[in-house]
């Protein structure tokens, strides 16, 4: 009976070895799988943060293209009006390059005919 006591103590040693080892690669794993947890929830903390800083920066870019589209349509409204001022100011000289030009050929007598002056006629 010695002879199957030993092996049942060889037996018995081998399969605490076995359970041991199976216990230290699921120490292992669980270890893993912890700093995986961490991991994950500093990852799903950086998303969170990254998705406000995102829809804070979608707010201020809509509001600064809606300024700038304003300014656009200032800008070419104004830019209209003063075309209109410059077409304005062209034909205002024009009419009064032209009355000019009317009231000096009336006031030049034309060539031949008598001059006025001021007394008595020679």
């Amino acid at each position: 009976m010695s002879m199957q006591g030993a092996a049942l103590q060889s037996y018995n040693n081998e399969l605490v070895k076995c359970i041991e080892e199976l216990c230290g690669k699921r120490d292992e794993i669980h270890k893993s799988i912890l700093q995986e947890e961490e991991e994950k929830q500093k990852l799903q903390n950086d998303i969170r943060v990254l998705t406000e800083r995102l829809a804070k920066v979608n707010e201020s870019l809509a509001k600064k293209m809606a300024s700038r589209n304003e300014f656009d349509k200032t800008i070419a409204e104004t830019e209209t009006a003063y075309m209109k001022i410059l077409e304005s100011s062209q034909t205002l000289l024009n009419v009064l390059k032209r009355e000019s030009q009317s009231l000096k050929e009336k006031s030049t007598p034309a060539p031949g005919a008598p001059t006025q002056r001021g007394g008595m006629p020679s």
